[in-house]
């Protein structure tokens, strides 16, 4: 607020307004401060991999990319009543980044969010184990109110794998939201998972309160590649 002051005083215009008008740009001023210092915190702690926003996706390439639907998901509904989004599709079809997108536009609305590729999220959770802070980082995960697991069943699980990912998505049923991206469709999760038991209790919590989007189509990054290539011989 002080510093706003000075850009007050330094201002001719302002000073022909009220004190109560000064008073009331001041106030501005701090909570847009501490706003944008609290976004800024939120993206640092989300590790997105991704600069990605709701503004910048791409409806023109055809891939099955319903823009209602990712409007709607825009609001952060879904997230307050602790919903999951499953996003499937090919190889470069824009998963991580409209997983990003999200996540990004969770953080703008004030909500913690956490970015993790599932193979690295297996990693840390056996790296923990062996470490003795499993316990502190299944609760750093289920305090997260928007989780992003990419690359989702790129192999069959182990058992400590499907075990982990169980803990993880028990902790957070029911009270914070999942965003699962995976080039494997659902209907082969069950398959993916390997144990009978654990594969319906991670299906049962992940899937039968969650926004499906499937994607389709050729790669982003080669018809990206293409477009530069030509822009090149140019």
């Amino acid at each position: 607020m002080a510093e706003a002051l000075k850009q007050q005083w330094s201002q001719p215009a302002a000073m022909d307004l009220s004190f109560e008008e000064q008073f009331g740009m001041l106030v501005d001023a701090e909570y847009l401060f501490k706003e944008n210092r609290r976004m800024k915190r939120l993206l640092e702690s989300a590790r997105l991999k991704l600069s990605a926003s709701m503004e910048d996706i791409d409806y023109r390439t055809p891939r099955g990319l319903d823009k209602s639907v990712i409007l709607s998901l825009g609001s952060c509904e879904w997230i307050e009543r602790h919903q999951n989004v499953i996003i499937v599709g090919p190889t470069g079809s824009g998963k991580t980044y409209l997983s990003c997108a999200l996540a990004h536009t969770a953080c703008r609305n004030g909500l913690s969010a956490y970015y993790m590729r599932t193979p690295k999220l297996s990693y840390t959770l056996a790296i923990a184990r062996a470490d003795g802070s499993y316990a502190k980082t299944l609760t750093r995960l289920a305090k997260a109110r928007l989780l992003v697991l990419d690359d989702f069943g790129l192999s069959a699980l182990t058992d400590p794998e499907r075990r982990d990912l169980l803990e993880v998505i028990e902790d957070r049923h029911g009270t914070a939201s999942t965003i699962i991206a995976s080039q494997l469709p659902v209907d082969h999760w069950h398959e993916m998972i390997g144990d009978p038991t654990i594969a319906d209790a991670l299906l049962d919590r992940l899937v039968h309160n969650a926004h499906r989007i499937q994607l389709k189509g050729e790669s982003m990054r080669k018809q990206k590649a293409s477009l530069t290539q030509k822009e090149e011989m140019k």
